[in-house]
């Protein structure tokens, strides 16, 4: 369907231009007769060139042939000569060959092989290399030798390489004794060299006037199947003239083509072609200059044609216009001041519509009096300065209807040169109402943007300030530090600042509800008031946390005397109802470095900072800030990183120190210590980490890597050595506590006198926590035994041990290691013991330093004994050589 369209809006468009078409069709028409005649012209050129070349090729084969035949015939003589004298001898053969060569430069030796074997040679100077050559044995010349015997006709052979150097034609005649060539008549073979350089001179083929190129082919006389011998075997690939030269027993064929390769061009191409140019000139152009004016004659004809359409269709558009948008035209002639309205206009000013045309005054009569001076203003103004114009005022008609009309107008002059005025009139009654409604709601709008405006205002200072004690909130103290660290200069400077977090807060607010609470921060924020200067900035950041922005110039001493005055005022008792709340308050001071970029921000880092250490040191107290105090926290939260980072990596491994029997010295068990295998600081003990760890509450979670990693190594020495130790483990007081920890036990297989569990006295001891007891109950139904660790360094209770009974008591190192000198300590210890055998709990001492102190203790009654004077805490590999080591001895 596309190629059909195409075609229809071509032929469409050779309709509009019929002259452009002849055109057209007279310039194609010339083209290809100019073409046709220039391709004639290029082939009788052709023609030529080949019939000239044809005419040099036919005079150098005649010349080829006439050499050949001259230097034949004279051998045939010789041969006739052999006939008669077959055994002459080679002073004979010399003197007849050379008789009849004479000087003849073509032939260049004469050779005669009786029995195919060249024995008799002329001349003999610089042809005796070839005495002696049998054809028969030769491979050169073997095959073209019997080929002129089989034959019995001459061959010529060549060019080839001879013995006795140089190259030439070898024509050979085979020497017959008698007339029927019968094998045994056979003389043997006469045959003479042909130089090749002198027959290609004498040819006239090395003539530098030859007009052609030559090749040519059949060498041994073989024709057009035959190699080239001569020239270049591309010129058989150009279209060459050829012909062949006949030979005896053979041909060759020669090619030529001119020695500058055939012309595309004839010479006299650009003579030809540019008369045919202006032939065709002389016909296309007065064809194109008609065609031209007659198509432009046609379009102007449809271009009247089409503007008279669109200027019909523009009429009906404007009487459309004008009849539904209900405007009247009228026109006034200035000199005349005679007035012609339409119906519309009419209408507009209740004239009827058979009534005369109103004079100018009439008009201006029912106007309104408000408006009839500014319309005649405007009028009279247009008429003299020749411009357009524009009305709009109120008229009253006969029947007393007052409408707005709105009037446009403006001068114009005919073809006479007469001025006159045309204008338009129609009805804007309903769009002045709208206007006036319209500014009604206008200011109606301004004063509801007011309100809003108002109400966004409020919002603002909202957003900024706490609705409880009216003080700014931290958004508001966000923008306060932000300006003061140069980001708006609009804002002072911020000298220090207090971050203030009220003590006891929560206790008050979860005690005696909320509504206490709120009437604890509104006293607070009275005594920050009452404390602080006009212009300092004052703020509640959180639920119980304050901050003062120290505007003015301050020293540390003003500020810690401002925190103390801080704190006293606090302390005071506050009356809520019919009780005194009393609370109260930490402050962590910064001062300020103006110099440094975005110090307002870092200030509430570095109070923040200061607080935390308040806080941690007993609280109700001030503290500064200072950057040891930074490096501090900083140096604590790098530690906490890593301590998840290796929990994360498997750094916190388990080492076992060995615990022995105090009589026989043998190994009863292992406790399973926490080390943490640090990459770059090494193997740290405990105290090292286990605050920082206690801090971040990940103790359980390194509580439990190390029973897994225990129970695993476990299992590792009883399947190499059939046998392995009793593990002790630590359980911190989080993971006893911890909902779930029994449960979490059930996947690491039976335990039923493998383990124990280590808990500090603190934990084991608390009667008020029901969960322990539950605890302690299913651990022993699990056959895993409870050790008390650190045993005399806190509160226990004999009523504690009995109703828990633990299988081991294990005694606090710091009580162990004083008993070689302190008899008191001494006494102590025994006391341990003692209690110990007597609830039936076996006792381990812990910080056996020296053998004195295990000799000591065995005498006392101690039963197991673990320190630096038997083994230091170890790996599982060196533990497992040390228990290797150990059972040798034991068995001894």
């Amino acid at each position: 369907m596309s190629k059909i369209k195409r075609a229809a809006y071509l032929i469409k468009q050779v309709g509009r231009n019929p002259g452009q078409l002849a055109a057209g069709i007279a310039l194609v028409v010339t083209f290809a007769a100019g073409a046709f005649a220039d391709m004639q012209n290029q082939a009788a050129h052709h023609q030529q060139e080949r019939a000239f070349v044809g005419q040099q090729l036919g005079e150098v084969r005649a010349r080829l042939e006439a050499e050949i035949t001259s230097g034949i015939q004279l051998v045939r003589g010789l041969i006739a000569v052999i006939k008669l004298e077959p055994d002459l001898n080679q002073e004979r053969f010399e003197r007849i060959a050379a008789n009849m060569l004479g000087d003849e430069p073509l032939l260049r030796n004469i050779a005669g092989a009786p029995g195919l074997v060249i024995s008799l040679m002329h001349p003999m100077e610089g042809n005796s290399a070839a005495i002696g050559l049998d054809y028969t044995k030769d491979a050169n010349q073997r095959e073209a030798a019997m080929r002129a015997v089989e034959t019995g006709e001459m061959l010529l052979a060549g060019p080839i390489n001879l013995r006795q150097g140089g190259q030439g034609f070898v024509a050979r005649f085979p020497v017959f004794l008698d007339e029927k060539k019968t094998p045994q008549s056979l003389w043997g073979i006469i045959s003479t060299v042909i130089d090749v350089d002198t027959f290609y001179t004498a040819s006239g083929l090395d003539d530098e006037n030859l007009a052609i190129e030559l090749t040519i082919a059949g060498k041994d006389g073989t024709g057009i199947e035959g190699p080239v011998f001569y020239g270049s075997p591309s010129v058989l690939d150009t279209d060459p003239v050829t012909a062949t030269v006949s030979l005896p027993g053979g041909s060759w064929h020669v090619a030529a083509i001119p020695r500058k390769g055939w012309s595309t061009v004839p010479p006299d191409a650009w003579l030809v072609r540019s008369l045919l140019f202006l032939g065709g000139l002389l016909v296309v152009v007065p064809i194109l200059v008609a065609g031209h004016y007659y198509d432009r004659h046609r379009a102007d004809l449809r271009e009247i044609n089409r503007r008279e359409r669109q200027l019909e269709r523009l009429s009906q558009r404007l009487k459309l216009a004008l009849e539904a948008s209900s405007i009247g035209v009228w026109e006034m002639d200035i000199e005349s001041r005679r007035l012609t309205w339409d119906s519309r206009t009419r209408e507009l000013y209740g004239i009827d519509a058979d009534a005369p045309e109103p004079p100018l005054e009439q008009c201006q009569a029912m106007m309104h009096p408000d408006d009839r001076a500014a319309a005649r203003l405007a009028f009279e103004h247009a008429i003299s300065s020749g411009s357009r114009f524009e009305t709009e005022c109120r008229v009253t008609d006969r029947k007393g209807a007052v409408r707005w009309i709105r009037t446009i107008g403006a001068v114009s002059h005919d073809a006479r040169g007469r001025s006159n005025i045309l204008g338009v009139n129609w009805d804007v009654s309903q769009d002045i109402e709208l206007k006036s409604r319209l500014m009604e709601a206008n200011k109606r709008a301004e004063l509801r943007n007011v309100e809003l405006e108002e109400a966004r205002a409020l919002m603002e200072y909202n957003s900024l300030h706490d609705s409880l004690t009216g003080l700014p909130n931290r958004r508001y103290l966000d923008q306060r530090l932000s300006a003061a660290s140069g980001k708006d200069g609009a804002a002072p400077a911020i000298a220090a600042l207090l971050h203030i977090d009220l003590d006891r807060f929560k206790e008050i607010n979860d005690t005696l509800g909320h509504a206490a609470g709120d009437a604890m921060l509104v006293h607070a924020a009275e005594v920050l008031k009452a404390s602080s200067r006009s212009d300092d900035f004052i703020a509640r950041i959180g639920g119980d946390e304050f901050v003062l922005a120290i505007t003015g110039g301050a020293c540390e001493a003003d500020l810690e005397r401002l925190a103390t005055r801080i704190i006293d005022r606090m302390r005071q008792p506050v009356p809520y109802g019919k009780q005194e709340c009393r609370f109260g308050v930490s402050i962590g001071i910064a001062l300020a470095e103006t110099g440094t970029r975005d110090y307002g921000q870092r200030l509430l880092i570095d109070a923040d900072i200061a607080l935390y250490r308040a806080k941690k040191s007993g609280r109700n107290r001030h503290e500064f800030f200072t950057p040891e105090l930074k490096a501090e926290i900083v140096n604590g939260k790098s530690l906490a990183d890593e301590i998840l980072a290796g929990l994360e990596r498997g750094e916190f491994i388990p080492y076992f120190q060995p615990q022995f029997d105090a009589r026989t010295l043998q190994v009863t068990g292992v406790e399973a210590l926490a080390r943490w295998d640090h990459p770059e600081r090494g193997l740290l003990a405990p105290d090292a980490f286990l605050k920082a760890a206690e801090e971040l509450n990940v103790v359980q979670m390194i509580d439990r890597s190390i029973l897994e990693q225990s129970l695993f190594h476990q299992a590792r020495w009883a399947s190499e050595d059939g046998q392995a130790p009793k593990v002790s483990v630590n359980v911190s007081a989080g993971r006893f506590n911890e909902p779930g920890f029994i449960e979490s036990l059930d996947n690491l297989g039976p335990m039923a006198g493998r383990l124990s569990f280590e808990l500090l006295e603190s934990v084991f001891l608390d009667e008020r926590c029901e969960r322990v007891a539950g605890n302690i109950e299913r651990l022993n139904a699990l056959g895993i035994d409870i050790e008390i660790d650190d045993f005399g360094s806190g509160y226990a209770s004999i009523v504690s041990l009995l109703n828990t009974r633990p299988s081991r008591l294990k005694i606090d190192r710091r009580l162990v290691i004083p008993l070689v000198e302190c008899d008191r300590q001494r006494q102590i210890v025994a006391s341990i013991v003692e209690i110990g055998r007597s609830l039936d709990i076996r006792v381990i001492a812990e910080g056996v330093e020296t053998m004195a102190h295990a000799a000591i203790l065995r005498d006392m009654g101690c039963e197991g004994l673990q320190g630096y004077a038997f083994a230091r805490p170890m790996s599982s590999a060196q533990l497992t050589a040390f228990l290797r080591r150990e059972r040798p001895r034991h068995i001894a």
